[in-house]
């Protein structure tokens, strides 16, 4: 099962030759509609709808979906980020969560049944009720307002528990599974209902620089700690992942700025046709659209504020927050007393520099592989891991062992920081093998209380744990959707590889 396929770790599509059974590829892009109920507080999304298509329609009436820009640039469904419990950048809203939904799944006896938990009388024929979601044709009357959650509305309080000694958010997290939600595509998802949120009007951004670690963390536990209410995002940037960003995202980041995000899946899908094509010609250099791309990108002047540059030249560590109009003021006051008494600094970002700051962090996040691209002689692979350290943890930057630096060329440290979720990627020398080094890495994290991945999924790269594996094969018990993901068997009815 597949939608946007838009994923980072490969769990909705096969991998390698090794099973047991044909395979059936499922794309459901094409089922694209979303529909707006209760004066747009909630809303019908099918399976092929958008983030970015859902952010335009919301828009219109002052509304949100959960996640905002993001995954939402590259096109992203919805159902793809409820399916895998995705995070994202927003520090109220938690994971993608829904209790409400309308899927197919596969039973002990390899019979299909269609189950409507939507909270909205379809009736009970297969066929029409799909028929009614695709056309939108049932009234407010026909809908339970009681039938479960549209998002995980206690996450609020969970991140700020601060001194507890597990992670905020992760994807192993069984609180965060109920049917539809954290499925990874092991039931067939005809649509989920959601929660939509009042836009953020009159925000303002405090960009923060500092060379000390622990202030930063001080920070972090009195912003999630002290006030009624919680900052939109404070997102973290280390100023290695800011040059390469500056330098390697500049393309990303002009045609964002200049024609906003409803061109970028275009952009990528033009590049993935172009891609295809040099490849099969045969003669043409590897990576020859990530190679002209940043070629065309040096021409372009340059892109960010002059404070920003200032700061990236005094500091090594960078956060921004963001914060509605009515925190603006506590937040404003705070950072004035806090930063008269510690070595770092802040500036109240103009609306201008505030966009430009948050859409520089979105760029670091593809920075790492147009890197190894133009560099790909030198660069062997990218490690990229994405971790949630403990809420309690006070030592969050990672300091790598000596041997593993140096199979290193440059790290990328981002992140969500409040909900200490960071995104490290890692470029491997030539030389060295990609994957023995992201062994090398992983018990340094577990040694730490790290949980991964945080919020991309097990796909088909990250071992699942035992309870996960029984949670999906809770929902497939015969294993025939998106077999193999966590690394699990891909042979039907679960039977080991070994057998």
């Amino acid at each position: 099962m597949q939608a946007a396929n838009t994923g980072l770790t490969g769990g909705s599509t096969p991998d390698g030759n090794n099973y047991d059974r044909d395979i059936v590829l499922i794309s459901t892009l094409r089922l694209d509609k979303s529909h707006l109920i209760g004066n747009g507080k909630q809303v019908v999304c099918l399976p092929g709808a958008t983030l970015y298509e859902l952010e335009s329609k919301l828009a219109a009436i002052g509304r949100e979906p959960h996640s905002v820009i993001g995954s939402s640039c590259i096109g992203a469904s919805v159902l793809g980020g409820v399916s895998n419990n995705s995070g994202g950048a927003l520090v109220q809203r938690g994971p993608a969560y829904t209790e409400m939904a309308v899927f197919g799944q596969i039973g002990p006896d390899g019979k299909l049944q269609l189950v409507n938990h939507l909270g909205i009388q379809l009736g009970n024929d297969p066929e029409a009720i799909l028929q009614k979601l695709e056309a939108g044709t049932f009234t407010e009357a026909d809908i339970d307002w009681n039938a479960g959650k549209g998002h995980d509305g206690n996450y609020i309080n969970h991140v700020r528990e601060i001194d507890a000694d597990t992670p905020a958010r992760y994807n192993a997290d069984p609180a965060r599974w109920y049917e539809a939600a954290g499925c990874a595509g092991k039931l067939v998802v005809f649509a989920v209902r959601l929660d939509t949120f009042p836009a953020n009007k009159d925000t303002s951004v405090f960009y923060i620089g500092t060379n000390n670690t622990d202030e930063l963390e001080n920070l972090r536990r009195h912003v999630l700690t002290a006030f009624n209410e919680l900052p939109i995002c404070g997102e973290y940037i280390h100023r290695d992942a800011f040059n390469i960003a500056e330098k390697y995202g500049k393309d990303t980041f002009a045609v964002i700025r200049y024609f906003g995000t409803k061109f970028l899946p275009k952009m990528f899908a033009m590049k993935s046709k172009f891609d295809i094509f040099s490849k099969k010609l045969g003669f043409l250099p590897d990576h020859l659209s990530d190679r002209i791309m940043q070629a065309l990108s040096y021409l372009l002047p340059r892109q960010l504020p002059k404070r920003m540059l200032d700061y990236r030249d005094k500091f090594e560590h960078h956060l921004m927050l963001k914060v509605s109009h009515d925190l603006a003021g506590p937040m404003r006051q705070y950072l004035q007393t806090y930063f008269g008494s510690v070595t770092g600094e802040y500036f109240e970002c103009t609306p201008e520099e505030g966009k430009l700051a948050f859409l520089h962090r979105f760029a670091a996040a593809g920075a790492a592989v147009r890197y190894r691209a133009v560099h790909h002689k030198e660069a062997e692979d990218i490690v990229a891991l994405d971790v949630a350290l403990r809420r309690n943890d006070r030592e969050w930057f990672e300091k790598l062992p000596q041997d593993i630096e140096n199979k290193l060329i440059v790290k990328l440290y981002y992140g969500h920081f409040l909900c200490h979720v960071m995104h490290q990627d890692y470029v491997v020398k030539k030389g060295y093998n990609a994957i023995a080094v992201e062994h090398e890495m992983l018990p340094g994290l577990d040694a730490r209380g790290a949980r991964y991945p945080a919020e991309h999924n097990v796909g088909h790269l990250y071992k699942a744990p035992q309870n996960m594996l029984d949670h999906y094969q809770q929902l497939d018990p015969c294993n025939c959707m998106n077999p193999g993901i966590g690394q699990a068997t891909k042979r039907k009815n679960w039977l080991a590889e070994s057998v």
